[in-house]
């Protein structure tokens, strides 16, 4: 009955399942994720990896981690309910323990092994670091780096991220290019250094391309978060990559201009709606490679 009761609340539309922080007051990880996959009309159930009040760049969050074995519990009532076998997507981002990572990788696991269709899109976001540093405990590094990035379809780390996994010094997007392609599975790398502009890479086995726009002055924090859901959005439309890399990078830039015009401190992702949807005329795909 509660197989049946699903299928008939879920009828037609894609599911994700969200793995990553949620942050009450700020527009990052996995909520921010799932705000940004409604306008695309994919439904969500997001597992909170933390509870917090605000994004921790803006001081003290408050909040706490949830407990694994509290993850485990929600993972599963939604097995219980039948969703693990209907998921079409499921993206990962921060974690705060070890034992988290753990549990994501579970989650991974049964959804593939629930699944008798096609089977469901991961990307893994890296969430472990910038600028130089890490800012998750070296354990939790450690696991998403043993426990996740081999189950990703497509990873999607930052370039100081993409750094930290290859041991590569990345500077030129060809740079970049040969680390995400000695990783072995799909990239999508962010926030490549391009002097006045910035880029965005997808690489695969076969072809690479190119994202590039205009460098904002600042950004609101969660433009990861952001790309990777409307990356993960396009390729369930059943875009290319290279057409999910333009719509997703576009959809971030024009988020990013839309904060900086109204003077917002955080992403406008309900209010950008049906923008997020299309092409910017800011942003230029390249082939790479």
């Amino acid at each position: 009955m509660a197989h049946e009761a699903a299928r008939l609340i879920r009828a037609g539309m894609p599911l994700a399942l969200i793995i990553s922080s949620h942050v009450a007051a700020s527009h990052v990880g996995g909520t921010a994720q799932a705000s940004a996959l409604s306008i695309f009309e994919i439904d969500s159930m997001v597992l909170p990896t933390v509870l917090y009040g605000r994004h921790p760049g803006w001081g003290a969050p408050g909040g706490a981690r949830v407990a694994h074995e509290t993850l485990e519990g929600m993972l599963g009532g939604i097995e219980a309910n039948g969703l693990l076998a209907q998921i079409d997507l499921i993206l990962t981002g921060y974690f705060a323990s070890p034992e988290q990572v753990r549990v994501a990788a579970m989650a991974i696991d049964t959804a593939r092994g629930a699944r008798t269709g096609p089977q469901p899109v991961v990307i893994v976001d890296p969430t472990l670091g910038d600028g130089g540093r890490l800012y998750v405990p070296a354990d939790v590094a450690k696991a998403v780096i043993e426990e996740l990035v081999p189950r990703a379809d497509i990873l999607a780390p930052n370039v100081w991220e993409l750094s930290y996994l290859t041991g590569a010094e990345i500077g030129a997007p060809s740079d970049a290019l040969a680390a995400a392609r000695s990783l072995g599975r799909p990239v999508l790398a962010s926030s490549i250094d391009l002097g006045e502009d910035i880029a965005v890479i997808y690489a695969d086995e076969i072809d690479a391309w190119i994202a590039v726009h205009p460098r904002a002055p600042s950004a609101p924090k969660g433009t990861g978060d952001l790309l990777t859901a409307l990356f993960g959005a396009a390729l369930l439309d059943g875009l290319s990559g290279a057409d999910a890399l333009a719509r997703g990078v576009s959809g971030v830039a024009e988020s990013v201009l839309a904060a900086q015009i109204s003077s917002a401190a955080e992403l406008p992702i309900i209010g950008m709606g049906q923008r997020l949807t299309t092409l910017s005329p800011r942003v230029r795909l390249e082939r790479l490679a």
